[in-house]
């Protein structure tokens, strides 16, 4: 029964967090002039609520997925996974940021329009220390 539940905490919490992230990207992507003409006030409100969401969501997954009597490596589980649905929010938007930067005249935008293996490695890194993150602060907390 454990398994289902964590399967739960993870549809739940990365759908939340790929909806989050993808309208903190169409917000990004509907400002006058794009991101890059932004304030810089408004480009840090998105880049913390970005990291926010990056390091809540796994945090609560993994408290979710401890508090249910599931094991810290569970919880590890968890939490990279919620990570990994919002990584891949975040590639599968990529295209629809390389585009709206082709249009406003930076043709540069669409030749990076692909990313390479150890971008997507690297990527997975990431999503496993912040797995690592969340998971050991959610059994500090729990």
């Amino acid at each position: 029964m454990t398994s289902v539940n964590s399967l739960v905490d993870i549809a739940v919490f990365g759908i939340v967090g790929a909806i989050m992230m993808a309208a903190l990207i169409g917000l990004l992507l509907v400002l006058p002039g794009g991101a890059r003409e932004a304030p810089p006030g408004v480009r840090v409100a998105f880049g913390a609520a970005s990291v926010v969401l990056l390091v809540a969501l796994p945090v609560l997954a993994a408290a979710n997925t401890l508090s249910a009597g599931s094991g810290f490596w569970t919880a590890f589980a968890v939490a990279s996974c919620v990570v990994a649905v919002v990584y891949a929010v975040n590639v599968a938007m990529l295209p629809l940021v390389a585009r709206r930067q082709a249009a406003s005249g930076d043709r540069s935008a669409l030749a990076s329009l692909r990313p390479s293996l150890p971008v997507l490695a690297v990527g997975l890194l990431v999503c496993l220390t912040l797995g690592l993150v969340g998971a050991s602060v959610a059994a500090l907390v729990v």
